[in-house]
């Protein structure tokens, strides 16, 4: 097993291995895996969490970015009948090819930063077959998913994720659960796609618009911020004071406003 040591961690590809086996365990169980779970793991470097995942019985998918990472991976795992390696980069991967059945697939990974945003909106473009997702990563990112309307870390981040999902800030991992240590705190998080959305708009699309808009100078008034979109009698109609700033409104409320926009004469696109 000497080789499994043998891959520097990469600055590039953002990589810091998870070593702690308490961590690794507790990740281990807050995911729970089953035999009949159909999984899914990104980034799995060396395998900290994916021997775990395997022991379930689970049908297990794995898509690495890495190249020199493959044949420690494929060494480690490929003799198992669960076990199946996607080299390729998680943002452009293709889930549907996994021919998942709807709301069925159960994604995991330890995200570097650098990915982490764009990847959970590529997932959530396939929210109709994931179950579940259960994500390490930067303790900020989770602290902004999992945020409230009122304070400095609601923004387009926690508005849109939460508009898809349910989300639990499970627990805080520091530094030296990683190999090499990351400058930060990590997190655990997990989504869980809404059944039916609470608060369904008109246009999906209006929505991250709206939302876009209102937060690009979140210093400023609805008014002022939105104003190329919507007039401050639109936003009243949508019962929302246009005083206020983006950061005081509930994800209700964009909605409302982004049904408010769908009424209007398209603005022209920019």
């Amino acid at each position: 097993m000497t080789e499994h040591y043998q891959h520097r961690a990469r600055k590039r590809f953002g990589q810091n291995f998870l070593h702690d086996a308490g961590v690794i365990d507790r990740i281990l169980r807050s995911i729970h895996a089953k035999p009949e779970d159909r999984l899914l793991e990104i980034g799995p470097g060396q395998g900290a969490l994916t021997q775990g995942l395997l022991k379930s019985g689970g049908q297990l998918d794995v898509v690495e970015l890495d190249k020199d990472l493959i044949p420690i991976l494929n060494q480690q795992f490929a003799g198992m009948p669960n076990f199946n390696l996607h080299q390729g980069d998680a943002l452009k991967f293709d889930f549907t090819s996994l021919n998942a059945a709807p709301n069925s697939l159960r994604v995991v990974g330890n995200l570097p930063y650098n990915i982490s945003t764009p990847l959970i909106f590529h997932l959530l473009n396939n929210a109709g077959i994931i179950r579940d997702m259960h994500f390490m990563l930067q303790k900020e990112v989770v602290e902004r998913l999992a945020a409230g309307p009122g304070g400095g870390d609601w923004g387009r981040l926690s508005i849109m994720v939460q508009y898809h999902c349910r989300v639990e800030h499970l627990f805080n991992v520091g530094p030296g659960a990683f190999n090499p240590p990351p400058k930060v705190d990590s997190a655990i998080v997990r989504l869980v796609p809404h059944a039916v959305l609470p608060h369904p708009a008109k246009d999906h699309k209006l929505l991250e618009r709206v939302v876009r808009e209102a937060f690009n100078q979140r210093r400023k008034t609805l008014r002022n911020t939105l104003k190329a979109l919507l007039s401050n009698a639109e936003i009243e109609a949508a019962g929302v004071d246009g005083s206020l700033r983006p950061e005081q409104l509930d994800l209700a409320a964009f909605v409302r406003l982004a049904d408010q926009l769908a009424i209007q004469p398209a603005p022209a696109a920019e």
